[in-house]
């Protein structure tokens, strides 16, 4: 590990204890906090999700959060109905930026959900999270309220796989950490590069590409260390993350769309031929299944018109 990394982790790398919410509080001041959830078919949890945060950081005693969106990206089952009726403002994707045609992925939400929110701080959080705690937004959020020179925080956690500790995040020990150490090892202290739960400030969001699909964290989290530098970002212990697993196919596409990401970033040219084919089992023996990798990148939004004319009025 690079020294640079070592000193890093020293200094960026906290757990939620070392900064108590009364702490996390007191340094708000008049800085505006949004949570933003994106959902697809999550009804099973995102209540739950939306509930936690509702209690425990929306109320006169500990107001740390002032905006709730779920952003439904096409859900078929209850999910908005779930998500408002547990107080959350819930948006259809397709109803933000309607000149702009919608496209499926995690990355395509998370850009939108910039036009729809105001907050200065703006924290994302995986709907699919069950058993969750407030502690994984007020983890990620102190750090960026306390600490003018922090622009991008992470949640770190355990992510357990069939009763199993520590057996969770297989791309990202598959794919994520090893394209990371090798070709960004700056980054090789973050222990979930991949994860879901992070936060920044609207002013480096608003400033970065998002790719559409699976690899938005892994772009992300590269474009910031370009852009704002390493000591900018930093990461919080949170304790455990329990959460709806992928099967071994849609863990391959995943692993798919990270690689694209990586490679454009290495490159900022040619594509490799951006399709995955994988292999299922019908009547006739093994059948190709063949799916398209993301290669879609959204612009920054401070480049985009109506995100601009929100800001000046």
């Amino acid at each position: 590990m690079l020294e640079e990394v070592e000193r890093w982790l020293t200094r960026r790398s906290w757990s939620v204890s070392d900064r108590p919410l009364e702490r996390v509080l007191a340094a708000k001041r008049g800085t505006k906090v949004s949570v933003v959830l994106p959902a697809l078919n999550e009804e099973a949890t995102v209540g739950d999700i939306v509930s936690v945060i509702r209690r425990e950081l929306m109320t006169e005693a500990v107001p740390l959060v002032d905006e709730l969106v779920v952003i439904d990206s096409g859900s078929t089952d209850r999910t908005a109905e779930v998500a408002a009726a547990a107080g959350a403002r819930v948006v259809a994707r397709d109803d933000v930026l309607p000149r702009i045609p919608a496209v499926p992925g995690k990355g395509e939400v998370l850009w939108r959900s910039l036009m729809v929110t105001s907050g200065d701080v703006v924290c994302f959080v995986d709907a699919d999270l069950r058993d969750f705690s407030a502690d994984f937004v007020t983890g990620i959020v102190g750090p960026l309220l306390t600490d003018p020179d922090v622009d991008f925080v992470k949640a770190m956690y355990d992510r357990p796989f069939a009763g199993t500790p520590g057996q969770g995040g297989r791309v990202t020990e598959l794919v994520a950490r090893p394209l990371l150490n090798l070709h960004w090892p700056r980054l090789a202290g973050f222990v979930q590069p991949l994860g879901g739960e992070y936060a920044a400030r609207r002013s480096l969001l608003e400033r970065l590409p998002f790719p559409v699909g699976y690899g938005v964290e892994l772009g992300l989290l590269v474009d910031a260390l370009h852009t704002v530098g390493l000591d900018a970002l930093a990461q919080v212990d949170v304790g455990v993350r329990k959460h709806r697993h992928q099967d071994g196919q849609a863990l391959g596409r995943m692993a798919a769309a990270i690689y694209r990401t990586a490679q454009l970033r290495l490159s900022r040219g040619h594509l490799v031929r951006p399709q995955l084919t994988q292999f299922e089992r019908g009547e006739k023996g093994f059948e190709p299944r063949t799916y398209a990798v993301d290669t879609e990148e959204r612009p920054p939004m401070a480049e985009i018109a109506e995100y601009a004319r929100r800001r000046v009025a």
